[in-house]
């Protein structure tokens, strides 16, 4: 009986030892190597606003880290999605960002309205090449008699992007070797059908200038748009898109 307990308390010795020296610091090693991060808990859509519950915080191995993977979620709440997101994608700074005013965001959630671009005539008339995705501006149309006219069904039109003879848009333009910058040609708007008809017609028999109206928060800017859809809608008797 004595043998079998000191048998019994030689093994517990030995695997308190095994344990103590080899098990903990695997275990120890296995937790140094992983980081908690934010990751995608459902699907989200390009352009659409990411909430505390489309995210989530998983821990991960550093070997398997995207670079710049973003571990606070206060850094993704409140941001939009640059592309469809899938539930299980890591949060980077890549796949977020500030507003959902990329020409992309805008092309893949067009709802009731269409995109149609229109030609700059001059370096004025595109506001010097300043115009930013997002922008809300007002068309100014001159007709061939010389008269200067704000339509009232143009008067507030968002701008998607600009985009250069090259067919670069204006947040993907880059400098030329000498340092200079290949201008916009085109003007690309998010309008109603109504609207883009009216925009055809002048394309082809008037001159076109864009006036900066607003640039700042989109919550300030859909004010603007819903203004002039409340416009359009009462020339249809009420109909959402005319």
């Amino acid at each position: 009986m004595m043998k079998n307990r000191t048998l019994i308390g030689i093994v517990c010795i030995i695997l308190a030892v095994v344990i103590t020296f080899g098990v903990s610091p695997m275990i120890n090693k296995m937790t140094e190597g992983k980081t908690e991060v934010v990751s995608f808990a459902k699907n989200v859509s390009q352009g659409a606003a990411i909430t505390d519950d489309d995210i989530q915080t998983v821990k991960i191995a550093k070997s398997a880290l995207p670079e710049k993977a973003i571990k606070d979620k206060s850094e993704v709440i409140g941001k939009y999605a640059n592309s469809d997101l899938y539930k299980g994608d890591i949060a980077t700074p890549a796949k977020i960002t500030d507003n959902a005013n990329s020409a992309e965001n805008i092309l893949s959630s067009l709802g009731d309205k269409v995109a149609m671009s229109i030609s700059i005539g001059s370096f004025a008339g595109g506001l010097s090449g300043k115009l930013e995705n997002g922008d809300i501006v007002s068309i100014c149309v001159t007709d061939k008699a010389g008269n200067t006219t704000v339509p009232a069904e143009l008067k507030y039109v968002r701008v998607i992007t600009t985009t250069t003879s090259g067919g670069v848009d204006e947040n993907e333009v880059v400098p030329n070797e000498d340092g200079t910058f290949d201008l916009p040609d085109t003007i690309t708007v998010l309008v109603s059908v109504k609207q883009a008809t009216i925009l055809a017609n002048y394309e082809k028999n008037a001159t076109m200038h864009v006036a900066l109206v607003y640039r700042g928060d989109d919550k300030t800017a859909e004010k603007y748009i819903a203004s002039q859809d409340k416009y359009l809608k009462s020339l249809d008797g009420g109909k959402a898109n005319g």
